[in-house]
């Protein structure tokens, strides 16, 4: 066995801090994982890692061995890389995180006519609102929303984030349109759980700054089941432009404010830093852009004329 080729896997079980993550990640069985980590510690002669039932943890000799380690196989990806960006044609495999809402609405017709302008690219798409670690998951790039925390990731803005508070028809009829957003406490107010900011709204109307406590007797943490329940007149709400756009133009919503704005976001693709960013990965962000229009995205037409 060629045991530089051993040194990825290690990598893994170390990142993923423990044998069943890695072996997922790299798409082996946790025995082969074992058994290759196994081999490499025989061939130095010294334990690289304290095994429990529980956890793994690095030995001295682990933690000086993993050091060197990374920085080779870093050395490797940017190689790799390198070589990727002289290629013809973008290729290999591109796995990506999104969120549940934005992927089952814009990515999930995004993903086919990308892979059909690009036929050597293969696509593992994960949909998941939860925010997940791309080092340690081995994503290549993903898909977020809103602002960004701080960290070592490389951010492209793909668009703009509108949000827009709205009702269905049949709850304004029963329960009539608040004049301005003061009056929303009037209202049942439904929240996105996963918001920081779930019940306190702000709005922009000439200059002026307003902030607006809500509530209300129904909290979920999927966009799409929010607007489900805006549609079938439950109460007020407020939802991304991304989310409630076709809904708007049809409709079955109504935008309660029109002459008021609530802060502007974005939707960004975040992405490792590399000395070479892949071929692969930037087809893909560059895609992105021109698929959803950039500073007008699609999702937006009509809503803000």
């Amino acid at each position: 066995m060629d045991h530089f080729n051993v040194i990825p896997y290690f990598i893994a079980v170390v990142d993923h801090k423990g044998f069943s993550a890695a072996a997922d990640a790299l798409g082996i069985s946790k025995s082969a994982m074992s058994k290759r980590i196994s081999q490499l510690e025989a061939h130095l002669g010294v334990r690289l890692l304290h095994r429990t039932t529980r956890k793994i943890s690095l030995t001295e000799a682990g933690s000086r061995y993993y050091e060197y380690a990374a920085k080779a196989n870093l050395e490797a990806q940017n190689a790799e890389d390198a070589v990727s960006q002289l290629q013809g044609e973008p290729q290999g495999k591109l796995k990506v995180n999104t969120p549940m809402s934005f992927g089952l609405i814009h990515m999930a017709g995004l993903i086919p006519e990308f892979l059909l302008r690009y036929p050597k690219i293969s696509i593992d798409l994960v949909m998941d609102d939860k925010a997940v670690d791309l080092i340690e998951h081995g994503f290549d790039v993903a898909i977020r929303t809103g602002e960004l925390k701080d960290s070592s990731l490389i951010a492209r803005r793909l668009a703009p984030l509108h949000s827009i508070v709205c009702a269905s028809p049949d709850y304004i009829e029963r329960h009539g349109v608040p004049a301005t957003p003061a009056e929303l406490s009037n209202h049942n107010c439904l929240l996105y759980s996963y918001s920081s900011n779930k019940d306190h709204w702000q709005f922009s109307n000439d200059g002026k700054e307003i902030n607006i406590r809500v509530e209300g007797n129904y909290r979920v943490n999927n966009s799409e089941a929010l607007k489900e329940a805006l549609a079938k007149g439950l109460g007020i709400g407020r939802l991304p432009s991304f989310i409630a756009g076709d809904a708007l133009r049809e409709g079955k919503l109504v935008n309660l404010f029109p002459d008021y704005r609530m802060p502007s976001k974005n939707v960004y693709a975040v992405y490792p830093e590399r000395n070479y960013l892949p071929a692969k990965v930037r087809a893909f962000l560059d895609f992105a852009i021109e698929y959803f229009g950039e500073d007008y995205p699609y999702w937006d037409q009509g809503l803000f004329d």
